[in-house]
């Protein structure tokens, strides 16, 4: 990689890369930590609704004060200082911004900045996963029509599962499977944002210190964020959700190989071509044995009795016919690595992952009997968790995006573990975000055969 030579270059000529970015939660905060130390890239300005949480973000990840005190963006170019805003779409609109940042983690305000962005000619990093599974290959598309990159965060998971699904290609290996590791039990899927901290083990005086949102957590433990990531992967690799979702194997790093293979060659898979999340968790609770709770991997064939071989010799870990490998990576570190995929887009013109078709789809699926009148709540939430299934079997039931559960009222009554159909609901807001939807599935009906629901 030579970002970092071709960042100094831009430093050293006077033209910082310059950035703008919307969310300060967590993700943002991450984002900042490590902007304020990369020589050449400046971060314009931080929209957030909060002004005020923008600026505890700062302070809490050590910006001095001075550093975030510009009065306008305006002021910020020129000072080469950082404005705090309201106003995401004054980012968009500033022309010295070449990049925006949108990690907010709102599906349907994900998406709004996202088409402001890419129509005003800016690069798009979508942290905001929840997004881009709802509607990405379409703005993926807008953005190369506008000759801008639409990517995705670069030390997130989805995007560094792909990158390592394409080093296996690009090393012509068989490639056979995908994925992340995940803290996870069956009884988890049913959490609630009231639930989620014991899950984590975490104490109230912890949570109280840190900056973390019980909704989003709660995302995470209850397998959404999950289905949502691994959704995103298939859009962006031409790997398959299984049939009937995530099914979560418990498995640790001696054994990726083995668990991640066919069902017909002694594995977990119904196929090869698959996602899948490698359970952290036995399903009684005990730990599994060298996990890899924070990492991603991918799962391989040899394609010779020669190449079989040289796995052997070279000591990767195998399934036991020596036949499939696994590569891995132990660790993501989210918005501390982000920097990657801004200069990737700047300087390279090159996406760290991108949605380039409608594949995989993250769906509401009941955590308990619903009754009509009842409000959904989203991810996170206390009425849904998401399921990742294939694109065509989402269509063919005519299933409800976890992206669209949202404030949303149940017309229809929906029992526990059962996918909400768009007809269970009445979808009467935000009707931009739902044409957007409704076009990337009618262009995906006219373009790839339905399976069977």
């Amino acid at each position: 990689m030579n970002l970092s030579t071709l960042l100094l270059a831009r430093a050293s000529a006077g033209r910082p890369v310059r950035v703008g970015l919307i969310g300060a939660g967590k993700f943002g905060s991450m984002v900042l930590a490590q902007a304020q130390r990369i020589e050449g890239l400046h971060v314009v300005g931080v929209a957030d609704l909060n002004v005020g949480r923008a600026r505890e973000s700062l302070a809490r990840v050590g910006w001095p004060a001075e550093r975030y005190a510009a009065t306008s963006l305006g002021d910020a170019v020129k000072s080469g200082r950082t404005c705090v805003t309201d106003d995401a779409g004054a980012l968009a609109a500033c022309d010295e911004v070449e990049c925006i940042i949108e990690a907010t983690g709102h599906p349907i305000a994900g998406i709004r900045h996202a088409i402001q962005a890419i129509d005003a000619g800016k690069h798009v990093v979508m942290v905001n996963v929840e997004a881009d599974v709802l509607c990405g290959p379409l703005l993926a598309e807008r953005a190369r029509r506008q000759g801008v990159v639409y990517s995705m965060a670069y030390g997130d998971q989805p995007a560094i599962i792909c990158e390592l699904v394409d080093w296996a290609r690009s090393c012509g290996f068989e490639l056979t499977s995908a994925g992340k590791g995940m803290n996870f039990e069956p009884r988890y899927r049913y959490s609630t944002p009231d639930t989620v901290w014991g899950y984590f083990g975490w104490s109230e005086e912890e949570v109280k210190k840190g900056d973390f949102n019980p909704k989003m957590y709660n995302s995470f433990t209850d397998g959404t964020k999950a289905a949502i990531e691994m959704a995103a992967v298939a859009n962006g690799t031409g790997l398959d959700c299984p049939d009937d979702g995530l099914a979560f194997p418990p498995t640790g790093l001696h054994d990726l190989a083995r668990v991640f293979r066919p069902v017909a060659d002694g594995g977990r898979l119904p196929r090869s071509g698959l996602v899948d999340i490698a359970a952290s968790q036995e399903p009684d609770g005990r730990e599994v044995f060298n996990n890899i709770r924070y990492g991603v991997f991918v799962t391989f064939k040899a394609t010779s009795e020669y190449t079989k071989a040289c796995f052997r010799q070279y000591g990767l870990l195998t399934d036991p016919s020596g036949w499939y490998g696994s590569m891995w990576r132990p660790f993501h570190m989210i918005g501390l690595e982000t920097s990657v995929s801004v200069l990737s887009a700047v300087l390279r013109n090159e996406p760290t992952g991108c949605s380039k078709e409608f594949r995989g789809d993250a769906v509401a699926t009941a955590k308990r009997d619903l009754k009509p009148g009842e409000m959904l709540d989203g991810e996170g939430g206390y009425a849904v968790w998401a399921n990742a299934i294939p694109a065509t079997r989402s269509l063919a039931l005519g299933a409800l995006p976890i992206g669209l559960a949202h404030n949303v009222k149940l017309k229809r009554p929906v029992g526990k573990d059962q996918i909400v159909s768009v007809d269970d609901v009445e979808l009467t807001s935000d009707l931009d975000v739902v044409a957007l939807r409704r076009q990337m599935e009618d262009e995906t009906r006219r373009t790839a055969p339905q399976k069977a629901a």
